[in-house]
């Protein structure tokens, strides 16, 4: 079911300064930047080769990545992997017994679409699923959204 590893999610304490960082790192400027009011998180994407890395910065105190820089610090927040449909692999993993996060997939930053394994499915890690984004715009008509 995986096909790629599409990206991973470093969570940060300064979306600038972590900008910044990267863009020394890379040698490019970010590809993609949003924020998702809905989540209380901001989102630049850097490409690198056939994965991207996505910094996630929290908008508010009470979003989820402002949750996990409290219990855990800036870091690896998850790991992203490309699959040819997440519906259904959402549903092979459940019918393996792994606890999903999203009950369905939704609209995520830079255009895929989304679901969420529980970190325990990772042992330990966060695992989001995700596909291209389908054909006519963004997923669901919905705006990006980043990691819970």
């Amino acid at each position: 079911m995986l096909r790629k590893i599409d990206h991973v999610g470093i969570a940060v304490g300064d979306l600038e300064a972590a900008i910044r960082l990267y863009t020394q790192l890379s040698g490019k400027a970010a590809s993609h930047r949003s924020e998702v009011p809905e989540d209380g998180v901001e989102v630049a994407i850097f490409e690198v080769g056939e994965s991207r890395v996505e910094l996630l910065g929290a908008t508010r105190p009470d979003s989820a990545i402002s949750r996990f820089l409290t219990r855990r610090g800036p870091g690896l927040h998850h790991v992203a992997f490309g699959v040819e449909d997440v519906q259904d692999a959402l549903d092979h993993y459940q019918s393996l017994g792994m606890r999903p996060i999203d009950p369905a997939p939704r609209p995520g930053a830079g255009g895929r679409l989304v679901a969420f394994l529980h970190p325990e499915a990772g042992d330990g890690v966060l695992i989001e699923l995700c596909q291209p984004e389908p054909e006519g715009g963004a997923a669901n008509g919905g705006s990006p959204a980043a990691a819970p």
